[in-house]
């Protein structure tokens, strides 16, 4: 099983993602963990992505697929992967074709999960997490039980700064634009399996598992 998941900030993304590798013990791979991963052993492709970041720039494309490449070639990626946060534009996405093409595989399913813009910026906004256990509530979809006050450990909750409808709704347009192209590549080659996001979490997974049947 070899997946790229895609969905916007709010689509619940992480959680579906933890239940797809568990079901099919697959790793999930981000090209986040696989930063921190190469800069922490220094390898020489670390060194090169820790001096962008340093610098406060993007890691370029051409050395984020080459991490990526080298992630895919170890063992454990044999049985399968997730990818999550790549491929992000068109070029990655190419380059992805590139590796696969090297060890004759191919993608099994592109995984997107789509919710309503107007939905997720509610989501987002409504948010609250807690300042000591950083366990999350919704004022609306998830309330705790004492207003302002964590279930868990009964730390203070807190709404984050960049949590308001303006920034949220501009974090969700950047995704979008730079997602329809991806999604447009992949329904090419007729691999991309659209979900419904805006269900309750064990629907939207029975959805992505239906979506993949007996694909090995």
């Amino acid at each position: 099983m070899r997946l790229i998941l895609l969905g916007p900030p709010g689509a619940g993304k992480g959680t579906q993602a933890a239940k797809i590798v568990e079901k099919y013990a697959i790793p999930h791979i981000s090209t986040g963990d696989i930063f921190r991963t190469n800069i922490s052993q220094g390898t020489e492709l670390g060194k090169q992505a820790q001096g962008y970041m340093d610098k406060g720039l993007l890691v370029p494309d051409e050395l984020t697929c080459g991490l990526v490449a080298d992630r895919l070639s170890q063992e454990d990626c044999k049985v399968g992967f997730m990818l999550d946060g790549f491929p992000r534009n068109l070029f990655q996405a190419i380059s992805l074709d590139e590796i696969l093409k090297d060890t004759d595989t191919k993608l099994t399913k592109v995984v997107n999960i789509e919710v309503d813009k107007e939905l997720l910026v509610a989501r987002a906004v409504g948010r609250r997490i807690c300042k000591s256990c950083g366990a999350t509530f919704h004022v609306e979809f998830n309330p705790p039980k004492e207003d302002g006050v964590c279930d868990v450990c009964h730390g203070e909750l807190y709404q984050r700064a960049d949590d308001n409808e303006e920034t949220v709704s501009k974090r969700i347009q950047v995704y979008l634009d730079e997602t329809k192209p991806l999604v447009d590549y992949y329904s090419k080659q007729g691999i991309v399996a659209s979900i419904n996001g805006d269900q309750q979490i064990d629907k939207v997974f029975k959805d992505i598992e239906l979506s993949l049947g007996s694909e090995k």
